[in-house]
C-alpha cells in the first residue's frame, strides 16, 4: 500500500475562497480570546460549524505550515488539587510532545502554568486543545502565548 504524501501550495489570500478566509478568522478568535468557544467565533465570522471542522486543519497561514512546530501554551488556574495533571492529561491525549512545563506559586488563589510542546505527531489542533483545556473547571484563561 503506498503512503499519500501531503502537499503545500503557496497562494494568495485575495484568490482564495471565502471560507478559507472565514476559517482563518476562527482561528484568529480562538488563540486571540476574542471569542471563548467554536461556537461562538463561526456565529461572529458568519461560518458553519461544519465548514469550519472541514478545513481547520486544512487551512494554514504561512508561518504555521511546517511540521514540527513549538507552541508555548499560558495557563491561568485556580489553585485546586489536581488541575495541572489535568491540563497534561489533555496535552498526551492529542500526542503532542511536551517540551517544558513552569507553574508559578499561586498568588491569590491564582497560578500561571507556561507549557511548551511540539507538535509534529499531535493529533487535531493547538485550538483543540486549548478549547479542551479551558473546559476544566478551574481554568481562568488558555491562549497561545508563542508559535514557532
Amino acid at each position: 500500500m503506498e503512503m499519500e504524501t501531503t502537499e503545500y501550495y503557496l497562494v494568495d489570500k485575495k484568490v482564495l475562497p471565502e471560507v478559507f478566509i472565514k476559517v482563518m478568522e476562527v482561528k484568529q478568535r480562538l488563540n486571540t480570546g476574542e471569542s471563548v468557544s467554536v461556537n461562538e467565533a463561526v456565529r461572529k465570522t458568519g461560518l458553519s460549524r461544519s465548514a469550519y471542522y472541514k478545513y481547520k486543519d486544512s487551512v494554514l497561514p504561512f508561518f504555521e505550515a511546517t511540521n514540527g512546530k513549538k507552541v508555548t501554551v499560558l495557563i491561568t488556574v485556580e489553585n485546586f488539587q489536581g488541575i495541572l495533571s489535568s491540563i497534561l492529561n489533555i496535552i498526551a491525549e492529542s500526542r503532542a510532545n511536551i517540551l517544558t512545563i513552569n507553574q508559578n506559586i499561586p498568588i491569590n488563589g491564582l497560578a500561571d502554568i507556561s507549557v511548551s510542546m511540539e507538535t509534529l505527531n499531535m493529533f487535531g489542533s493547538v485550538e483543540d486543545i486549548v478549547t479542551d483545556i479551558k473546559r476544566i473547571a478551574g481554568v481562568r484563561e488558555c491562549r497561545v502565548l508563542g508559535r514557532e
